[in-house]
């Protein structure tokens, strides 16, 4: 008997696979039945090897040795997943697995997991790819039924190729060459510091902000409603009008303006914009959106979440026409009527708008399945793209916008209402998200002033002040990168913004776990601000290593050799002279040093020099010294606590420090203390002293 042995990126979705095509019996790494074999990857077994695989010269980090560009690739096979890819191998080599279907996520990543794997293996039989939209049942047997040749994803692939390599070296040699210049460890990015650099500009522009005071004058009129002044930049000037305003006690109407507004439906979701409003709305962060979204399309909820189109093609249209029948019913929404001549899933259509995958959707799964047992997180981000949905095929907002002019003392004085036409795609928003949104009555309308002069039942002065830009958010970051370099890019370039929907979210927490960028604020409304390290980094780059036109521009050429357009040979050469170019020229800043200096957080017990944070811990400055409170420390995860700045404050300035609810083996709770010491070469030792004596 022959088998197909079909690889997915991960355990969940292999066991959905196997489901599907009747592999029902269980072995060691992989199932077996129905003349299929279902293994899986479990993210990247095959990693770039480091740079001491091409010379041990490599292993001490000096500027002398730059640029590492290495002619032949390297691969090994990780540590940890060692064992699955042995497996792997081994069901590729079998003489009765005759072909190979590729079934990794479909996208740029998925396939260089597997092709990195394949070749890794020395595999060289045939294989196809299964391209998927949705996990559903249905779904995967027709992309079985209709598995597309390998060929066709050649070009995804080298996309994908070149994008890990040329990252690999941007990252070596430019961390590398910075952290040799300032002599400390500095990570560097393609992707990492131009988005650091975007939040390191927009302090700086809040803390050279100059508010400006400005001053208005507002009129209470007898028709109800409060008219207001332009803004005054001189009290005097706006003292002077309220004084002859309520001398007067009488406007006269100018003019009344009532126009009628709409405002379309939002777009279906993409990642990103899912991610933004998940922040906006719930405080998630793009990391903690990824995960749920990515766990509800493996539960079958949602369709493909990495998605940049928020569009869908003409083929998935009456699918979609049915999807919203089906939501309307499920969740008692009746619809307003439907103009019968233009379906009103035709403003989601957009062929040309849609590359891998189409909008993001709940699915019929979604109906049947019991929504209470998920995780809030889920229901919630569910919640969001089910509104979503329906918003985006409802009717506009309609409303009547009314302008009152009036004049008084020489001056106009001009008031607005809204009155609502037709809730249209608002009333659905206002029925599903009612729980998230929490929004009051956002429309007032201006009463009708049937005479000529209104009489003046109050006048009164207000004074404001312009704002500084404010801190970004997750959302408005996500936007920022979306965004990027759209102003300055040629016309007719697709996708300008810093990295793409899969990256974004990973991106932002490493420059959080980096120590770059430090999240703070409320639960539901936190800010991202650089850090004292990340507006170091920034000074001392140079404009070009931080600038979002040169990464949107590999992200355009990076699209452009995925559809076959560009070679990978010509990008790869453009990001070796780039790198060359960045060490052979790149000198160390005059005056840097004093910004590069690592915080000092107390003296050494060993020695007696500074001891100063770092990325992994707190080292004593005295480099013979051995000294150093590791953040990742095995002692203290043992009693359930984190070493963390405040703690080695403490350890640091008094030697010890009092621990609350520590954690036994058996899952007790007990409270103690904490002694260091240092051993004869001067590492740190650790001690307990228990309440009590005991």
């Amino acid at each position: 008997m022959s088998y197909q042995l079909v690889i997915a990126e991960k355990p969940s979705v292999a066991m959905s696979y196997a489901k599907v095509l009747g592999a029902t019996n269980r072995s060691d790494g992989y199932l077996e039945g129905n003349g299929y074999l279902v293994s899986w990857c479990i993210g990247h077994l095959v990693e770039l090897a480091p740079p001491n695989a091409y010379g041990e010269r490599y292993i001490k980090w000096s500027v002398a040795d730059l640029p590492i560009l290495p002619q032949k690739w390297q691969y090994l096979v990780s540590a940890s997943t060692k064992k699955q890819f042995g497996i792997l191998q081994d069901l590729m080599h079998r003489p009765d697995v005759e072909s190979i279907v590729c079934a990794m996520d479909s996208g740029r990543e998925g396939e260089l997991i597997f092709r990195l794997v394949y070749q890794q293996a020395g595999c060289k039989k045939p294989f196809t790819r299964l391209w998927l939209s949705s996990m559903e049942e249905n779904a995967i047997r027709e992309g079985f039924a209709h598995l597309k040749p390998s060929t066709e994803y050649d070009a995804l692939y080298n996309a994908a190729l070149c994008r890990e390599r040329a990252d690999w070296m941007v990252g070596i040699n430019a961390s590398r060459l910075f952290s040799c210049l300032y002599n400390q460890p500095l990570a560097v990015g393609r992707v990492m510091t131009p988005v650091l650099a975007m939040t390191v500009v927009r302090e700086a522009a809040i803390a050279a902000f100059v508010p400006e005071k400005f001053y208005t004058v507002d009129l209470e009129l007898t028709s109800g409603c409060t008219a207001s002044s332009r803004r005054i930049p001189e009290k005097s000037v706006a003292k002077n009008l309220l004084e002859a305003c309520r001398k007067e006690m009488v406007a006269t109407i100018q003019r009344i303006t009532r126009k009628e507004k709409s405002e379309n439906p939002p777009p279906l979701y993409d990642l990103t914009t899912l991610q933004r409003d998940a922040n906006r709305l719930l405080g998630y962060s793009a990391q903690q959106t990824l995960d749920y979204v990515q766990s509800l399309y493996e539960k079958k909820l949602t369709t493909y979440p990495r998605t940049d189109s928020c569009y869908i093609t003409d083929d998935d249209e009456e699918m979609l026409e049915e999807l919203t029948e089906e939501l309307e019913v499920f969740l008692g929404i009746t619809p307003e009527d439907v103009d019968e001549t233009v379906p009103r899933t035709r403003r989601t259509v957009n062929r040309e708008e849609v590359t891998d995958h189409h909008a993001i959707l709940p699915t019929r799964s979604m109906l049947q399945a019991n929504l209470d047992a998920l995780p809030k997180g889920e229901q919630n981000v569910l919640k969001l793209i089910i509104a979503r949905t329906l918003m985006a095929v409802s009717k506009p907002f309609r409303y009547l916008e009314t302008l009152l002019t009036t004049e008084c003392a020489g001056e106009e004085f001009t008031a607005k209402g809204k009155e609502v036409l037709e809730e249209g795609w608002k009333a659905v928003e206002r029925k599903v998200l009612a729980d998230i949104l929490n929004r009051k009555q956002e429309l007032t309308a201006l009463p009708n002033a049937a005479e000529n002069e209104c009489g003046i039942l109050n006048a009164e002065l207000k004074e404001g002040q312009t704002s500084p830009p404010k801190h970004f958010t997750e959302d408005t970051l996500l936007h920022a990168m979306e965004t990027a370099s759209a102003d300055s890019m040629p016309e007719g370039v697709e996708r300008q913004g810093i990295g793409t929907p899969a990256t974004r979210a990973a991106t932002i927490e490493k420059l959080v776990q980096k120590g770059f960028l430090e999240r703070k604020g409320s639960k539901k409304t936190k800010v991202l601000l650089p850090t004292d390290k990340g507006k170091a980094l920034i000074t001392v780059m140079p404009e070009e290593s931080q600038s979002p036109e040169m990464t949107a521009d590999w992200e355009t050429k990076l699209l452009q050799i995925e559809r076959g357009e560009m070679e990978p040979e010509t990008f790869m050469t453009e990001i070796k002279e780039m790198i060359s170019s960045l060490v052979t020229t790149t000198e160390a800043v005059k005056g840097a040093n004093a910004l590069m200096k690592n915080k000092i957080i107390g003296v050494c017990p060993n020695c007696g020099a500074n001891v100063v944070e770092r990325e992994k811990g707190w080292f004593c400055d005295n480099k013979p010294c051995r000294f150093v409170l590791w953040k990742d420390n095995a002692f203290f995860k043992r009693l359930g606590k984190r070493l963390d700045s405040h703690v080695a404050d403490k350890l640091l300035r008094d030697g010890r420090v009092r621990l609350k609810d520590c954690k036994s083996v058996k899952g007790k709770t007990y409270n103690a203390t904490v002694l260091l010491a240092t051993e004869a070469d001067g590492r740190s030792k650790f001690s307990l002293e228990f309440e009590g004596g005991r």
